[in-house]
């Protein structure tokens, strides 16, 4: 099962992506910028999503708004 960024680059377990878009976080005030960078990202499941802290707590993000760093 291959992971891909929006670019369409290869993420591994480990490594470190930046979102490309604002995001909400569901059930919270918190709203993730643009250019943060998440390090040290899981793979899930699905091929379309990753695991990662952001934020101070650790959350599920959709492949679609990540590239590698």
């Amino acid at each position: 099962m291959d992971v891909k960024d929006s670019n369409g680059n290869l993420l591994g377990e480990g490594d470190s992506v930046t979102l490309i878009k604002d995001l909400k976080v569901k059930g919270s005030s918190l709203t993730l910028k643009r250019g943060t960078v998440v390090k040290n990202i899981r793979l899930t499941n699905s091929p379309a999503e990753v695991e990662g802290r952001a934020g101070g707590s650790t959350m599920v993000l959709k492949t679609e708004f990540l590239k590698k760093a």
